[in-house]
């Protein structure tokens, strides 16, 4: 994946070169763009966001359409639409992406979150402050009585994944491979909603946690959590950490992940002008997790958490687009 993502930037800055011959007719050429909404808040705001930014500074007919992962890269390779699907995952989809890139129809605009997606074994940042070893794993394996398990007295409590997500397998395979077992629990929140919750009540009330969670979401923009250091991913020996079958899983962390902008090359080779704005869509994730984070406390749609990111963080965005299109969106909104 990475020789993917070096590939398309050289790709990109190519086109980007070509910019300075076209025409104003030729660079305005957007027509109708077609924008992947996934179900998630992070994706939803992306999304509004490009269209926002397509339709108000760049004249273009930009529209949402609903997406998922797969169905949409199929459906760019296949079909050439949707034009743009603006946070896509590639960890568990990298055979889907290459082969959608290798086939020409599909090509990655960017890398949409500066610091790729989180996850990954978290605690609050009071408890580091007051202990500091609880910032590493060697910290909390020998400190279980720091994070105290009320049903079972000895022993300290990991919130780990609901049942049926994949992350609750590795994460008993970790501990399996930390040699934490004996002396950790296991606990299912439930769901990802009870998830949050328990990290937000302990939170609030300043009360031991340690969990499993991952970001952007609004939990890490409402909350400082620290990810626990000196757990180094090994590619090697991950397939067996996935796996319920794991015999004998090694210590591991969970992978960077790039969080990827992918185009349609019809839509590259047509709207010039529209592409450079997209391939340089780039977003620090402490600035995406606190939209997500006032997004929830407003109970705001996709749409509203554009409209805020735009209003309150116009130094981030104004570097996308050239200064007449900037005060083009800055006059819409």
């Amino acid at each position: 994946m990475n020789t993917l993502i070096a590939g398309a930037a050289g790709a990109v800055a190519s086109s980007l070169a070509m910019l300075a011959t076209l025409t104003p007719a030729q660079a305005a050429d957007c027509g109708r763009v077609t924008i992947a909404e996934m179900s998630w808040n992070s994706a939803a705001t992306l999304a509004n966001i490009q269209k926002i930014i397509l339709t108000e500074g760049f004249g273009c007919d930009a529209e949402l359409v609903p997406g998922d992962t797969v169905p949409t890269i199929t459906s760019m390779t296949e079909k050439g639409e949707p034009d743009l699907a603006p946070e896509i995952w590639p960890n568990a989809h990298q055979d889907v992406i290459a082969n959608a890139v290798d086939e020409g129809q599909v090509v990655i605009a960017t890398k949409t979150l500066q610091d790729g997606g989180q996850e990954g074994w978290f605690v609050p940042d009071y408890m580091v402050e007051e202990h500091p070893e609880l910032a590493t794993i060697d910290g909390i394996r020998a400190n279980p009585d720091l994070f105290p398990d009320r049903e079972e007295p000895g022993k300290g409590r990991f919130y780990t994944c609901p049942a049926g997500w994949q992350c609750q397998i590795v994460n008993e395979n970790l501990m399996e491979a930390y040699g934490m077992t004996d002396a950790f629990t296991l606990f299912d929140p439930g769901s990802g909603p009870g998830l949050a919750g328990a990290i937000a009540k302990a939170y609030e009330r300043r009360e031991p946690i340690f969990a499993y969670y991952y970001g952007p979401t609004a939990i890490l923009g409402k909350y400082d959590m620290v990810m626990v250091e000196g757990m180094e991913h090994d590619p090697e020996t991950w397939d067996c950490v996935t796996s319920m079958d794991c015999e004998d899983p090694r210590p591991n962390a969970y992978p960077p992940s790039d969080v990827l902008t992918l185009a349609a090359v019809s839509f590259k080779d047509r709207a010039a002008e529209a592409f450079q704005f997209v391939s340089s869509v780039s977003v620090p994730n402490q600035v995406i997790n606190a939209v997500l984070a006032w997004q929830e406390d407003n109970q705001a749609t996709g749409e509203g958490a554009a409209l805020y990111f735009l209003e309150t963080y116009p130094d981030i965005w104004t570097d996308w687009v050239p200064a007449e299109v900037a005060d083009k969106v800055k006059a819409g909104l």
